[in-house]
């Protein structure tokens, strides 16, 4: 177990590695990544993400589940509280799945997976919970239909044994 002493120790190697105080809230690459909280799967290692350059949001499977929503509408609520308006520019949200992934094991409990993704236990099926590749078509297609025009959605699958990433879904513009 690593315990706080350590966290402290490593957090004071990271401090001295630099200044911090021109990071802005917003991240600078306009860059949203949804992915799994499995720690194989860290999304500022898999895609070469620097200190500010993209905000991440990690569930298990990184799926775009009703909270991912709810959490990216009040990340939407930050930003216009910040610049008293929309985000400016071009925005990306990328959904990260991977092979391996845990949740493929809870397919055997219904139950639990609909209750995380607040469906019926007969609607799994659209979910694709077993199959990354489908799963990120799946996600891609509900940030389209939640998210402002606009916006760019992609779909990216890790694979946990290669270490490289999949194209599934290239960036698309949401149309209104």
């Amino acid at each position: 177990m690593i315990d706080t002493n350590e966290l402290a120790k490593r957090n004071a190697g990271f401090a001295d590695g630099g200044s911090f105080a021109g990071l802005e809230l917003m991240p600078s690459g306009s860059l949203t990544v949804i992915g799994c909280v499995d720690p194989r799967v860290d999304p500022s290692d898999v895609l070469g993400l620097e200190l500010g350059e993209a905000a991440v949001i990690r569930n298990v499977g990184g799926r775009v589940t009703p909270a991912t929503l709810r959490t990216l509408g009040m990340l939407s609520k930050v930003v216009q509280a910040r610049t008293g308006g929309p985000r400016p520019g071009d925005v990306h949200y990328a959904v990260l799945h991977h092979t391996d992934c845990g949740i493929t094991d809870l397919a055997a409990f219904p139950e639990s997976l609909a209750g995380y993704f607040d469906v019926p236990a007969d609607g799994l099926d659209a979910k694709a919970v077993t199959d990354p590749v489908a799963a990120v078509r799946v996600d891609v297609e509900v940030l389209k239909q939640q998210l402002p025009a606009g916006a760019f959605v992609s779909g990216l699958v890790y694979d946990v044994a290669t270490g490289l990433i999949d194209v599934v879904v290239p960036p698309a513009r949401v149309e209104a």
